[in-house]
């Protein structure tokens, strides 16, 4: 399920991925066994990491190879003696969140994004990943909820990320309309990702029935600029097959199939319902060659 989404690659995050917040100095695939992440932190710490603080466990989860070191340093930091300040605690909590997330534990996700509301001063953050959350876990209309959130409370720099999220969402539901007004917002708003916002919002016109001109141009225009990058090759291959462009539409896509699958489980799971659409289309094309 960022800012104007800042890129996975030099494209915006894709669905519901935001960029990563700095601490301040003051899927898809095979069925796997998911790592227990609630075991509490062990009561006693290497004599060496006791004079860690909270900021040293939080760089050290933001750098963990595995969602299963990374939930047990943001438990240590969390489990800190010493105090922790507000801003710390939340990027601590949102590191817990992401380990859980990519685990597949999506109810205990959203409970632990749920605890940062209120914390860091990033309130449209929490809310696209309570978004991310229960969209992985099916309940859409809670995803919308906390995506319309996300979209009112953020700043001008990300708004048009959320409400591109927003209609993404909707697009995927075949809500088409209601993903044409969600996409047209991001459109207003979005500046150096605006193609990428475009072209979303003409599959949504095309697919609620409503007449695009320029789909060429749209085309050339998203793949020229870097948000034609990752996600923007799932858009770029739809408005392909849409322009009968059957080659480059087959390029985009298996691009895009290939690109996400081997990447983090994180963005296969938030992508899933993008990489079915991509690979059904990829059906289609091949039926018709």
């Amino acid at each position: 399920m960022g800012s104007d989404k800042s890129s996975r690659d030099g494209a915006p995050p894709q669905s519901g991925e935001v960029p990563e917040p700095r601490p301040s100095k003051r899927g898809p695939g095979p069925a796997r066994r998911r790592p227990n992440l609630a075991r509490p932190p062990a009561k006693a710490l290497p004599r060496e990491r006791r004079r860690l603080t909270p900021e040293d466990y939080l760089a050290h989860a933001m750098q963990a190879k595995s969602a299963a070191a990374r939930a047990n340093w943001a438990q240590r930091g969390l489990a800190h003696r010493g105090g922790i300040d507000s801003t710390t605690k939340a990027l601590l909590l949102r590191q817990l969140y992401l380990a859980f997330y990519a685990s597949g534990h999506f109810e205990r996700a959203y409970e632990i994004a749920l605890q940062t509301v209120g914390l860091g001063g990033l309130e449209d953050v929490v809310q696209q990943d309570c978004a991310r959350a229960k969209h992985a876990a099916g309940d859409i209309e809670g995803a919308l909820g906390h995506l319309r959130l996300a979209a009112r409370q953020a700043p001008p720099s990300r708004r048009a990320f959320h409400w591109w999220t927003l209609g993404s969402v909707l697009f995927l539901a075949n809500r088409h309309a209601d993903a044409v007004a969600a996409l047209s917002r991001a459109a207003r708003w979005g500046t150096r990702d605006k193609p990428l916002y475009l072209g979303h919002l003409a599959l949504a016109k095309l697919a609620a029935g409503i007449k695009v001109r320029g789909l060429s141009q749209l085309i050339n225009r998203l793949a020229a600029c870097p948000a034609g990058q990752g996600y923007g090759r799932f858009v770029l291959g739809l408005l392909a097959q849409r322009a009968e462009r059957w080659d480059e539409a087959r390029d985009y896509l298996e691009s895009f199939v290939e690109r996400t699958s081997r990447g983090h489980a994180a963005m296969a799971i938030a992508l899933q319902g993008e990489v079915d659409m991509a690979r059904a289309a990829l059906a289609s094309l091949r039926k018709a060659s």
